[in-house]
């Protein structure tokens, strides 16, 4: 497995196994900013947040489990307009960790962080039921909670039978990341080689309505395709049959 560790950016390659990085899935829960991609249909698109909320465990049921909503504008919408929409679940699919709390006598930590290796199975909710894909975290900012304005996450979507492999970076806020940072986090992932360094070569930025765009990234692939609509939205979320 191929890994770039630099300063504070370390990035692992997509593996059928997790990554063997931890991450604090409390910390990682609430809203984030799709700030740039390689995934096409976000080329029309713009405000793409992504917002987790875990999901209580049921009694005798320790799966981990939290919501996934996406919510978006196209480009031609006003910033006050209501965002689309699409509701999924998502599911830890490797055990949970241990948790990152223990008591100093070795007791159960159950109130301390939540803390697992970061790969998930996303479903779709209501008439998206029969949808499923696969996703999982590369790498992240040592702090990653909503506090942190410079918290940051790479995500990676795998293939389907319809859909092809993509790549996104969140921020916690609309504003993004300094172009500093997401030079060095592309340049990482290029560094990864295979399929992954293919991906970051198509990198854009996704617009966010009230703050300027960046000098990193693809303009151009703005201008590859023609107009995108919501049934791409679905896509993206790497649709499948179950």
């Amino acid at each position: 497995m191929s890994t770039q560790e630099v300063g504070n950016v370390v990035l692992y390659s997509p593996d059928v196994h997790a990554p063997p990085i931890e991450l604090d899935l409390d910390n990682f829960m609430q809203t984030w900013h799709v700030t740039h991609s390689t995934l096409s249909l976000w080329t029309t698109k713009k405000d793409v947040t992504i917002t987790y909320t875990m999901k209580p465990s049921s009694s005798g049921d320790s799966t981990v489990r939290f919501d996934d909503v996406v919510e978006y504008r196209s480009r031609s919408d006003t910033p006050s307009s209501k965002p689309s929409r699409v509701i999924g679940v998502d599911t830890l699919l490797t055990p949970e960790s241990d948790l990152t709390s223990r008591t100093a006598d070795g007791g159960d930590a159950a109130s301390g962080p939540r803390s697992a290796q970061p790969r998930f199975k996303w479903r779709g909710k209501g008439w998206l039921a029969i949808a499923s894909s696969r996703w999982q975290v590369l790498g992240y900012s040592r702090d990653t909670s909503p506090d942190n304005p410079t918290a940051w996450v790479v995500t990676y979507f795998e293939k389907t039978l319809f859909t092809p492999p993509g790549l996104d970076i969140y921020a916690r806020t609309a504003r993004g990341l300094p172009d500093e940072l997401v030079e060095e986090i592309i340049s990482k992932l290029k560094a990864l080689g295979g399929n992954v360094a293919k991906l970051a070569a198509t990198f854009f930025e996704v617009e966010r309505s009230g703050w300027p765009m960046g000098q990193v990234g693809d303009a151009n692939a703005r201008k590859r395709l023609g107009p995108v609509d919501k049934a791409d939205v679905i896509t993206h979320i790497a649709l499948s049959p179950s």
